[in-house]
């Protein structure tokens, strides 16, 4: 990946609206790109730290923000398909990402894949993005998270290992990937229609974000210990 790269930063701001469940009845997820370098930097403990990224807002801490979820990424050219797909266009930010990527599969990222991106940020991917009622409103679209979970090309949840200032047209280098072979889209499929393979996805475990950790070791120790009757 000699070129891979961030396109944008992106942030929100809370507003108010009838489409979330999230207490409070605001959302963070129409983000915008931000001139100019942006600090991210470790979160705080998941339900309690809200965004990794400077001035980004996050409404709902039950499933967005914390260490193991503290920055979004989507890649261009998965936008790209949706803008063909959808046949309206699609601004960077448009998934609520907090980075627009360009030359990087995201749905081949390794959980636990570490990324340097500018000249000090190192962040490391967690998972992928479980669609949820608010990203279903917000782009409005019918059937939008039977649709999004049918492509399984879910973008990567980062937690940020080492803090540092990032802006558009910094360099995405993969500076480590670890020794199993559980890619944000297996771990998607796992969670979401392919449910019979959460064990095999608990290889991960050391790295996983907390929802789909939590997913697979209930499924696994609920259907182990049916299978050991």
């Amino acid at each position: 990946m000699p070129h891979a790269s961030v396109l944008s930063v992106n942030a929100g701001r809370a507003r108010a609206v009838p489409y979330t469940d999230a207490p409070g009845g605001a959302t963070g997820i129409d983000k915008q790109p931000v001139d100019g370098r942006v600090r991210v930097a470790p979160a705080g403990p998941p339900g309690v730290g809200g965004s990794g990224v400077s001035g980004d807002a996050v409404c709902d801490l039950r499933f967005h923000g914390g260490a193991d979820r503290a920055v979004y990424a989507f890649a261009r050219e998965d936008l790209d398909d949706w803008q063909r797909e959808l046949n309206r266009p699609l601004a960077n930010g448009s998934f609520g990402e907090n980075l627009t990527t360009l030359g990087i599969d995201l749905r081949h990222a390794l959980i636990g894949e570490r990324w340097r991106v500018g000249p000090d940020a190192v962040l490391e991917v967690t998972g992928g993005r479980i669609p949820c009622r608010t990203f279903a409103g917000w782009l409005g679209e019918k059937g939008w998270v039977r649709r999004f979970t049918r492509a399984a090309s879910p973008g990567a949840m980062l937690r940020v290992i080492e803090a540092g200032d990032i802006r558009a047209g910094d360099g995405l280098t993969v500076m480590h990937r670890p020794a199993h072979d559980v890619t944000v889209t297996r771990l998607f499929r796992a969670v979401t229609t392919e449910r019979a393979t959460l064990p095999d996805v608990l290889v991960a475990a050391p790295w996983m974000e907390r929802e789909q950790l939590e997913i697979a070791q209930h499924y696994t120790a609920k259907y182990a210990t049916r299978n050991s009757r």
